[in-house]
């Protein structure tokens, strides 16, 4: 097995689930885990917007899970379009065309919800979940969305011409731990997570939240997305799959769960910032109906297990975190 994107926060936890399956699995990255020493028999570091690189990442691998990708949260993705757009499509380009050239068996590719058409997400009064046929017409809300729905149309293309096995996940906001808290790439639940932490810890009584607090998102718990992953490859179901929940949130919502597993009530100021479309859901109606499946965890258990671990980062860096 080869896991592109090990040394970052899905791929890493993917990689340990596939050790503790059984299987013999090289994480392929730029960098190693955070947080902890990877779990792969073999990790390479290689740039896969090199095409020899990624055809010295796939070699001798019988399946390949493409999850490298330059990205992060709305602060990043919204202010860095070219730059994502064009890492990603080279990734993406040379690790699918490596894997027909290795005569990969199976190759999963990591997509995203955020090849919706914004269109279907900027009212809160008027959207509902989020249909896998709802990808088109398209008009993704960034660069992101559109990398993603392009090589969603390349793994389609390459078992049509090809007969290259390809299986294909939307994911709908996957957090936990370990996994990145701060920097400016870390997800709505990590970075709420630590903006608690920081008040409980050192004060003042005080959360600032980008934007009105009203935005609805589901959220999914990283055990369930990486087994959803293992569900989907080892299935014959070659289209594109929404992986989340059905439990809708707004920020806010969001934002009192994680209080409340602190049990710690800040004030909330809002302020000006990038939020994303108004209102995106998962309808999971197709992975039921295909895996007999879907994800399990709570968002109130999922915060409860994720945000000791970020208050005990906190902690550890101190006031400056």
């Amino acid at each position: 097995m080869c896991v592109t994107g090990a040394g970052g926060f899905i791929g890493s936890h993917l990689v340990r689930q596939l050790k503790e399956l059984g299987y013999w699995v090289r994480g392929v990255d730029l960098k190693y885990p955070e947080f902890d020493k990877t779990a792969a028999d073999e990790f390479m570091n290689l740039d896969l917007r090199r095409r020899y690189a990624a055809e010295e990442a796939v070699a001798n691998c019988e399946e390949v899970y493409a999850l490298a990708a330059d990205m992060g949260g709305m602060g990043f993705i919204s202010f860095h379009n070219a730059r994502i757009l064009r890492n990603n499509a080279l990734i993406n380009l040379n690790t699918v065309h490596a894997a027909l050239k290795s005569r990969v068996e199976r190759l999963f590719f990591s997509s995203s919800a955020c090849v919706y058409p914004e269109g279907r997400q900027d009212s809160l009064e008027e959207s509902r979940p989020l249909k896998e046929e709802d990808a088109v017409p398209a008009d993704p809300d960034t660069a992101y969305g559109w990398e993603k729905l392009f090589t969603e149309i390349l793994c389609g293309h390459y078992h049509a011409d090809y007969g290259m096995e390809t299986r294909v996940a939307r994911f709908h906001n996957c957090y936990g731990h370990p996994g990145t808290w701060r920097g400016g790439r870390e997800k709505a639940p990590a970075a709420l997570c630590r903006k608690v932490a920081w008040a409980k810890l050192y004060g003042p009584a005080e959360v600032e939240v980008w934007g009105d607090g009203r935005p609805v998102r589901s959220y999914m718990y990283i055990d369930d997305c990486v087994d959803g992953i293992h569900r989907l490859m080892r299935s014959d179901v070659r289209e594109p799959l929404n992986l989340g929940t059905e439990e809708a949130v707004s920020v806010d919502e969001l934002l009192a769960a994680i209080m409340d597993a602190a049990d710690y009530y800040p004030r909330v100021r809002y302020v000006s910032g990038p939020q994303g479309v108004r209102f995106r859901n998962s309808d999971n109606s197709r992975l039921r109906d295909m895996l007999g499946w879907e994800p399990r965890e709570s968002l109130a258990g999922g915060i409860a297990r994720t945000y000791p671990w970020i208050e005990e980062q906190v902690r550890a860096r101190g006031p400056r975190a």
